[in-house]
């Protein structure tokens, strides 16, 4: 019973598998416990091979439906991905497609290949996405025979939905203004200065007041900074920073008599025009003062700027405009618009036209590309403000009237789009981005218009977000103080940043040329032939190069040696022949002429 049980408890499953052996001192019970037990293995295998018949009818079944399906199935008559218009293509075009040459390196040229196929990918990308942009930019239309410029404000409030009437309001502040304005770039924010010295915060579609504060002396203009945690006050003397609570950061003295301000967003400059006639421009991100030019052209009252390339405009008393950059002390433009002072100008996002005003009771708008006037209109009071909005709608103020133009520069416009009547003198305007709302700054406080069609409907999230949150405005302020442009490359032309300077390029190598006495680019470079199994790196090639670069400069030094040297033969010789000759030697001879 021992050996019985041994052979029992040593037993496993995969000996279970086979048959028990017969033994000599096993008794028969044992035997057919065994036999049992085998028995029922025979019978799993058997299940399993049911089982796995009935699942292979089953997929057999399966693939007959599908085929069947397959047949019964029509064709898609228009197989892929739609076709993209190549006009909505060239809208997301950012510059020319560079040429691969034969002559880039294998590395190189796969490297351009691959970043042209990702930008063609982001362009089809956006014109496809076009189409799913949810909003849309619609103006006001009236009914047969109803010009729009008849209808009230309290008229347009009262129709549109109670989010977008509640964008239209007065704020009574008589007793400090008149009053200048600012949106932030977001168009979160506003920023109001009234001109005895009153300076509020609001963030204006909410209606919170976040900070206001009375500066105690004459306030000329107000602008905010990078971002809605600071903004910069032209007072009477000189120019001060606050933050958004209303606490003073800095004063800064150098800027003085500070009229009008500016601020370039992509180059973190304050640019600023003061009474005495000098432009100055402010690095904000560091704190110093970048240049100062004094234009000469008396006292600066009039300034913008055009947001295509970052050049300031100003408007002077003689009728002229000039157009100035900070890495040049004189103007790079005069343009002569009125036959007398210019009293507000200003230039659309694209950089394509400018619209002025004048004393002359002229309006005017210019083509920025060609330096010419495309339409000039009389206006009876003339404008004492202008502004543009995103999408090319013209506002013009005259004493307490607000008149607001559609498509000033493409035909000439009759009759005006929309007009308002505020209670005072107007003494500033600006346009919400990404609202259709004109904010108006008066004698009498501030009045918040409706303009539909203002506004552009779709926003760029990575540029700018009205909605962002703190954490994202965070990053977006270390993203753009990275990739901030220095001022030395603002210019009329932002493309020839990079293009090649034939003119200078010519010039230098003449002189290059009259310093060698030889061309040095006559003659066709040395191109190395392309080698397999990395036997054309840049070092290696770069080697291959320096052995083949002097090659000129050697034949010259070998023709230079045989000529020595046949020379001193030739004389070797002679003095050969004259001792031959029998000429006689002494040593006073030397001394015989």
């Amino acid at each position: 019973m021992a050996a019985a049980e041994e052979t029992a408890f040593g037993r496993t499953h995969v000996e279970e598998k086979k048959k028990i052996p017969r033994r000599y001192w096993a008794t028969t019970a044992e035997q057919k416990d065994g036999e049992g037990k085998n028995g029922a293995l025979q019978k799993e295998d058997s299940t399993k091979k049911i089982r796995e018949a009935w699942w292979k009818k089953k997929l057999e079944k399966k693939k007959k439906k599908k085929a069947k399906k397959s047949v019964l199935e029509k064709k898609d008559p228009f197989p892929g991905q739609a076709p993209i218009p190549v006009e909505r293509v060239k809208k997301f075009v950012r510059g020319d497609v560079d040429k691969v040459t034969s002559g880039v390196q294998g590395k190189l040229k796969k490297i351009l290949k691959r970043s042209q196929a990702v930008s063609t990918l982001a362009q089809e990308q956006a014109a496809r996405h076009d189409l799913l942009l949810p909003e849309d930019a619609g103006f006001l239309e009236g009914d047969e025979d109803e010009d729009t410029c008849t209808i009230a404000q309290d008229d347009i409030a009262d129709a549109v939905d109670i989010t977008s009437g509640a964008k239209y309001f007065n704020l009574n502040l008589s007793q400090f203004g008149p009053y200048r304005l600012d949106y932030s770039r977001a168009g979160r924010h506003l920023l109001l200065g009234g001109r005895r010295g009153h300076v509020s915060c609001i963030e204006w579609q909410s209606k919170a007041l976040i900070s206001e504060i009375n500066v105690m002396e004459a306030v000329n203009d107000v602008k905010w900074l990078h971002n809605e945690a600071m903004f910069a006050v032209a007072q009477k003397k000189w120019l001060y920073v606050y933050d958004s609570k209303g606490v003073e950061l800095h004063c800064i003295r150098k800027f003085n008599d500070v009229l009008r301000m500016e601020f370039l967003p992509y180059h973190f400059l304050l640019a600023t025009a003061s009474s005495s006639g000098f432009l100055q421009y402010l690095d904000v991100s560091v704190g110093k003062e970048v240049t100062a030019i004094g234009t000469k052209m008396g006292r600066l009252g009039v300034m913008t700027q055009n947001p295509h390339n970052a050049v300031i405009h100003l408007g002077h008393p003689n009728g002229t405009v000039s157009l100035w950059s900070p890495n040049q002390k004189e103007a790079l433009v005069k343009m002569l618009c009125h036959r007398g002072a210019v009293r507000s100008l200003t230039v659309d996002k694209t950089g394509m036209y400018m619209v002025t005003s004048g004393l002359d009771r002229k309006l005017k708008v210019y083509d920025l590309r060609a330096f010419k006037p495309l339409q000039s209109y009389f206006l009876p009071a003339g404008a004492a403000c202008l502004s543009l909005s995103q999408r090319g709608l013209l506002c013009a103020s005259m004493g307490d009237v607000v008149q607001v133009y559609r498509d000033v520069w493409g035909t000439s416009v009759k009759k005006p789009y929309m007009a308002h009547r505020v209670r005072g003198a107007v003494a500033g305007l600006a346009f919400c981005p990404f609202e259709d709302v004109l904010g108006v700054g008066h004698a009498e406080g501030f009045t918040s218009m409706i303009v539909p069609g203002a506004g552009e409907a779709n926003f760029d999230g990575m540029a700018l977000n009205p909605y962002a949150s703190l954490r994202q405005r965070q990053e977006w302020e270390v993203k753009t103080l990275l990739e901030k442009v220095q001022p030395d490359l603002i210019g009329l032309d932002p493309s020839m940043l990079g293009t090649v300077d034939r003119a200078t390029w010519q010039q230098k190598h003449q002189e290059r040329v009259q310093a060698l006495g030889f061309d040095p680019l006559a003659h066709e470079k040395f191109k190395p032939r392309r080698r397999k199994k990395g036997r054309s790196s840049s070092g290696a090639v770069e080697k291959r190069k320096r052995k083949v670069a002097h090659e000129d400069q050697r034949d010259v030094i070998r023709h230079t040696v045989a000529a020595n040297l046949s020379k001193e033969q030739e004389r070797k010789k002679r003095s050969k022949a004259k001792l031959k000759a029998g000429v006689e030697r002494c040593a006073l001879k030397r001394f015989q002429k």
